[in-house]
């Protein structure tokens, strides 16, 4: 037997609501009866680790229609302190970027 997951009208949040990982394993389940929650929470935990290890290996991360996860370098610069208001030096280092798929963006200005 073929399962397929449900795509349409799973979410039904207002705009500023925040949606975290243990809401969307849930959603997931009760969406696709034949998974047990804690399969669900495996396959959430399994795209995000694999996302994860793409993005430590160097590489982008394509979703068609939803975005791309990829890196880029944030530049070595002087910052301040908050606490102390001493200027320290913050070394250059990766940091994930998403860019937004053409569908996804139509879909947040509809």
């Amino acid at each position: 037997m073929r399962h397929t997951i449900a795509t349409k009208n799973l979410f039904s949040y207002e705009r500023g609501v925040i949606l975290v990982k243990s809401e969307l394993v849930q959603i997931i389940a009760r969406h696709n009866p034949h998974l047990m929650q804690r399969d669900a929470e495996n396959v959430v935990n399994a795209i995000f680790e694999e996302i994860s290890a793409a993005l430590a290996n160097g590489q982008r991360v394509e979703l068609r229609g939803f975005g791309a996860f990829s890196t880029k370098t944030r530049s070595a610069r002087n910052s301040r302190n908050p606490r102390t208001g001493e200027t320290v030096m913050v070394e250059e280092k990766w940091v994930p970027f998403f860019k937004t798929g053409k569908d996804l963006r139509e879909r947040l200005n509809t």
